[in-house]
């Protein structure tokens, strides 16, 4: 082979190697804006739904049974996914037999968060159903706040001063929200056949804020000190979820569920929401692999946006002075912590 065909297929090499190289560069494009896309939709869809099946007319399902079913939708989704990694079926019981049957107490710390997901989506319901859904999605960012608070004492996570900064217009955009006017609330006329009480739809709010940030951050510990993979987290997490979700069943709602059934009140609409729920917390694992942080702040802030255009078509809700003020806040205090990336602990900058 002569010196000029040599270079002749170096560079022939070189431009296939850089075509391959876009074409991956732009699978990974629409990968990411897909993902993205979805996570808009669902984080919007998800409370417009919830809130339009809690206050029509009609019989009204029991949340409770809700939770089971996206607990158990859950850790099915992510024991295909498991099964779909292995190849086969012999390796995936292995799997499952090694990581999770001959791992008890490995088990029961992923009961810990797995108690406090349960009780927090059952008091999501709560929530949306005494909060508007526009009020309720801007609030609701509170848990940014609470999962950093608890990332800094348990993870020992350092803020940048610009992330501080945005907690606080974070807490002061809610706080606008929920300040406003008792006279513009009672202004809003939105069609609803159940009685609303929204101090109590904010009390909800808050703890549920507070046990997504300490689950949240507790799950992340986990999963930084084992080798289990997040969908085998999942899994746990899932399974765990159903049963805890039946005993809250039974303390809660046992003799409705008895009398009436387990599926009483349930039509597509309300399974639309169960597979909402089921499947967002995948989601955001797909846009987090994808995407980064920042991208995933625009999505929420989009979903705030969302939610408030929907709101005020589907539910008569009115915008006032202080919830746009109010919920400018918020969105600009995601966008802020998600522009910037927490500095690392001095114990691992130093490894």
């Amino acid at each position: 082979m002569s010196a000029t065909s040599a270079v002749v297929d170096e560079k022939t090499r070189d431009l296939e190697g850089g075509k391959m190289a876009k074409t991956v560069s732009s699978s990974g494009d629409v990968l990411k804006y897909f993902s993205l896309m979805c996570l808009t939709l669902q984080n919007a869809l998800l409370i417009l739904v919830m809130r339009y099946v809690r206050t029509r007319n009609g019989d009204m399902f029991m949340a409770t049974t809700a939770v089971i079913l996206s607990e158990i939708l859950k850790f099915s989704s992510c024991l295909l996914l498991i099964l779909y990694q292995e190849g086969n079926l012999r390796r995936f019981l292995q799997r499952l037999n090694e990581d999770i049957i001959q791992q008890p107490l490995d088990c029961l710390k992923v009961s810990v968060p797995s108690l406090i997901y349960t009780l927090q989506n059952n008091l999501l319901y709560m929530a949306v159903s005494n909060l508007d859904a526009a009020t309720f999605q801007v609030t609701y960012q509170l848990k940014i706040l609470t999962t950093a608070i608890f990332s800094v004492f348990m993870l020992k996570k350092q803020l940048s001063k610009l992330q501080w900064i945005s907690l606080v217009i974070l807490f002061v955009g809610v706080s606008i929200v929920q300040m406003q006017p008792t006279a513009d609330k009672k202004d809003v006329k939105e069609k609803v056949t159940t009685e609303q009480n929204p101090v109590k739809g904010l009390i909800a709010v808050i703890i549920s804020c507070l046990m997504s940030g300490f689950a949240g951050v507790y799950f992340e510990k986990i999963l930084k000190g084992t080798h289990q993979s997040v969908w085998l987290r999942n899994v746990q997490l899932g399974t765990l979820g159903s049963v805890i979700g039946v005993i809250t069943m039974l303390i809660k709602d046992g003799s409705s569920v008895r009398e009436k059934g387990f599926f009483h009140g349930y039509d597509g609409v309300v399974w639309f929401v169960v597979c909402l729920q089921s499947f967002g917390g995948l989601l955001v694992a797909v846009v987090v692999k994808y995407a980064d942080n920042i991208l995933k702040g625009f999505a929420t802030s989009a979903a705030i946006v969302i939610s408030c255009i929907a709101s005020m078509y589907f539910f008569n809700f009115q915008l006032s002075l202080q919830f746009v003020v109010g919920a400018s806040f918020v969105m600009l205090a995601v966008y802020i912590y998600s522009r910037y990336v927490p500095v690392p602990p001095k114990a691992i900058q130093s490894t």
